[in-house]
């Protein structure tokens, strides 16, 4: 058995597949050059309150007015930023993401309805901060608690939802922190639904992140509640307290803010097919929250691009086959692959496949392949993509693999 290296062969298919992603360089260029010019009247008014060291990004370090920041593609899960994303932190009324996540999936397994009124308590009716002045004694429904959330962040609506789902609030909180570690969230541990200060509640820049992920990819038929810029309850109107959904920048999430944890943000905008999630916290003002949420998203968007190097069922190599009805075997890619990379990377990656061969017949389409799809980037990451046979191969007759073996040893005589 011998093992073949494809790096370079490889490469130049790679250079043929994602050529025409970079058709419109240019007018990227010119994009970045807008966006360095808009960001540069703001930076200068906030570099002295740039909050510690600065983030870790593909592109080298970065600073940021976050204290906390995590900034992620949506559709690779490619990590675009990172600072402090795994410490604890108050997550104030980013906590109310979770809560929401919650409901969602109640309505979608019919536990509760979007008409269903459920009744209001003094609890919730005397619960502080932000607001969406539920009635004392009166009952709301799910679809207006939801938008009482999402747009207006009422603490109220949170108490309303999880006396409603589960009989109290700390029952729901326990449903919280039990869905919690399954949906990836590794530094997240709830004491309330809405993201009250307490000691022992917090959670991580990643961890919002990740359960905004969650809502948009888990429950696509209710995000658009996270869109809506303004709700009316009780004759009081209520603008979305995320201002880059106010602005047609973001489609969601959530803002939040205490004296403790400062102001933070969650959002998430689609652009040409690529979607783009933020989470940041600990910013000193809600004017800076704004401006810091837009720079970051644009940058996000500017800087990186989403290529596909590879469709599923690309032949990436032809495999000599040991003993088959046909010498040789196509190989071909798994599924696709997609990767998000900083403009200009294409030119900087390594691409390589490693595999055994020959094969020994029988091949069966759509069987594995002991091989390696390996794409390598000057950041030091690594992708493996699986690899398997694009066609069956029988073995051949038996006369075949007579002539065969018997040329085979003449050869090696």
């Amino acid at each position: 058995m011998k093992v073949h290296n494809r790096r370079a062969f490889l490469t130049s298919i790679s250079s043929l597949a994602i050529s025409a992603a970079f058709l419109s360089s240019n007018s990227a260029d010119a994009a970045r050059k807008r966006h360095k010019a808009n960001a540069s009247h703001k930076a200068a008014n906030q570099q002295d309150l740039v909050s510690g060291p600065p983030a870790i990004t593909p592109l080298g370090s970065f600073d940021t007015l976050a204290k906390w920041a995590f900034i992620m593609d949506y559709n690779t899960g490619t990590v675009l930023l990172n600072k402090a994303a795994d410490e604890r932190m108050t997550p104030s009324s980013l906590t109310k993401l979770m809560t929401i996540y919650i409901v969602f999936a109640m309505l979608r397994n019919g536990t509760i309805k979007l008409e269903q009124a459920m009744p209001v308590s003094e609890k919730a009716w005397r619960m502080q901060g932000s607001k969406m002045f539920v009635p004392l004694g009166g009952s709301v429904t799910v679809q207006e608690l939801i938008q009482g959330v999402v747009i207006q962040s009422g603490n109220d609506a949170c108490i309303v939802l999880a006396e409603g789902i589960a009989g109290s609030e700390s029952q729901f909180v326990a449903m919280m922190n039990d869905l919690a570690p399954k949906m990836g969230l590794t530094n997240s541990h709830f004491l309330n639904t809405t993201g009250w200060p307490e000691e022992g509640h917090y959670m991580s820049a990643r961890d919002v992140a990740l359960v905004a992920y969650h809502l948009i990819h888990d429950y696509p038929e209710y995000y658009h509640f996270f869109a809506e810029r303004e709700f009316r309850f009780n004759n009081i109107t209520q603008g979305n307290r995320n201002v880059l959904v106010d602005k047609g920048l973001a489609d969601g999430l959530k803002t939040g803010h205490t004296e403790i944890g400062g102001f933070g943000l969650c959002a998430s905008s689609e652009r040409n097919g690529r979607r783009v999630i933020i989470s940041l916290n600990g910013m000193p003002s809600s004017n800076a929250r704004a401006h810091e949420g837009e720079r970051l998203l644009e940058w996000a968007f500017v800087q990186f691009q989403n290529v596909t190097l590879f469709h599923k069922g690309d032949v990436l190599d032809n495999a000599e086959v040991w003993m088959g009805a046909q010498p040789t075997v196509p190989l071909v890619a798994g599924q696709d692959l997609v990767m998000t990379l900083p403009n200009g990377w294409e030119r900087r990656m390594q691409i390589s496949l490693d595999y055994n061969a020959p094969i020994a017949a029988p091949v069966t389409k759509g069987q594995p392949v002991m091989a390696s799809l390996s794409v390598q980037n000057s950041g030091g990451s690594s992708i493996q993509v699986p690899v398997v046979a694009g066609e069956s191969v029988p073995k051949a007759n038996i006369f075949s693999r007579i002539f065969r073996n018997l040329g085979h040893r003449v050869g090696r005589s």
